[in-house]
């Protein structure tokens, strides 16, 4: 057996009331002026933040939007050169973490996150900013968070909703890492345990969203499911999400938990290795079945109508997935994404 790991840089405290140890954690990185980044939701908790930084607190930017807007990076960072910050510290979801790499791949400036759902985004340095309809992405080792604080408490209040969405939003890092074509057994293992730690959490904490042992264990397997993201290629999944987020504002996280299923239909049968690992994981005989069953039985939406996206919008999606070459277990073509975009466009998947 050969394969090639390369392991990223990363400091990780973990477990409840870790975001106390903000301030040493700041002090450790040699960090005296940390702009603290949100979205307008989660303002008070940044605000909490920047009581626990005191004087290495910069000031707030709190206007961090889904998608990273190209508008709202560039106003973070005229934020962060007027307030003379040497760093940020990004806490909340997705859109906040992607807001502190947006500014870190133009500035260098380190980054501490504080994630507060589990979609794993702090544990890659993958970036994406979304310009005139069109999402962009990329990797560069400069917007990779030097610290993520993992604190369960912070995930108590998060919705059920939410809650749901933004696991499968990291399972679906995980599917694709499995079969991805710079997958090792390593990654593999993460990948795994990774998918069978959110499986088990997600039906705990819809059944009791105060459980904090099964917040905790969710936060373990979006680590884990994010950090395969981080080391290998992302393959049709992430391609098609990036296009209904980036063109069609879907909702990021909902839209990852629709498509799943259908993708996992497509291209598990080209991947065996990869099938064996999540039936492993997910206890069934019929991933793509089980993992559409189970995001609606937790009360995920069904289908990408019920996000909004429309029969005239297929073609669109089509003509962007086939625009540019991206790694896949099976051949994409237009009739096979039409195919799976109708299915997931109706929520029926066969």
């Amino acid at each position: 057996m050969t394969f090639t790991y390369e392991a990223l840089p990363m400091r990780v405290v973990f477990g409840p009331g870790s975001l106390r140890q903000l301030p040493e954690e700041a002090r450790r990185l040699g960090l005296h002026r940390m702009l603290v980044l949100s979205t307008p939701g989660q303002r008070a908790l940044a605000g909490h933040a920047a009581t626990l930084l005191g004087d290495a607190c910069a000031g707030l930017f709190t206007e961090a939007r889904m998608h990273v807007p190209v508008e709202v990076a560039e106003a973070a960072r005229t934020a962060t050169r007027e307030a003379g910050a040497d760093s940020c510290l990004a806490i909340g979801g997705g859109s906040t973490i992607g807001l502190g790499k947006a500014i870190a791949l133009t500035s260098g400036l380190p980054v501490i996150s504080v994630p507060t759902t589990y979609a794993g985004s702090e544990m890659t340095p993958v970036w994406g900013l979304t310009d005139n309809g069109r999402k962009q992405t990329g990797r560069d080792r400069a917007v990779l968070p030097r610290s993520v604080l993992y604190d369960a408490e912070l995930t108590v209040g998060l919705p059920v909703d939410v809650s749901v969405t933004s696991g499968f939003n990291a399972i679906a890092h995980a599917v694709e890492a499995l079969y991805a074509p710079d997958a090792s057994p390593i990654v593999s293992l993460m990948a795994e345990e990774g998918v069978r730690a959110l499986a088990a959490s997600l039906p705990r904490i819809a059944a009791d969203p105060g459980d904090a042992a099964a917040r905790t264990d969710a936060l373990r397997g979006a680590w884990l499911c994010g950090a395969c993201l981080g080391a290998t290629t992302m393959s049709l999944h992430h391609k098609l999400c990036h296009i209904l987020g980036g063109t069609f504002d879907l909702p990021h996280a909902a839209a990852h938990t629709v498509l799943l299923p259908y993708v996992a239909a497509f291209n598990l049968p080209a991947a065996p290795a990869a099938d064996q690992a999540l039936r492993r994981a997910l206890a069934t005989d019929d991933v793509p079945k089980h993992l559409a069953r189970t995001s609606a039985d937790l009360g995920a939406p069904r289908s990408l109508d019920e996000l909004g996206l429309r029969d005239r919008d297929v073609d669109e999606i089509i003509a962007q997935a086939q625009a540019q070459p991206y790694a896949n277990p099976r051949p994409v073509t237009e009739e096979a994404l039409r195919s799976l975009l109708t299915q997931a466009l109706k929520g029926t998947l066969t």
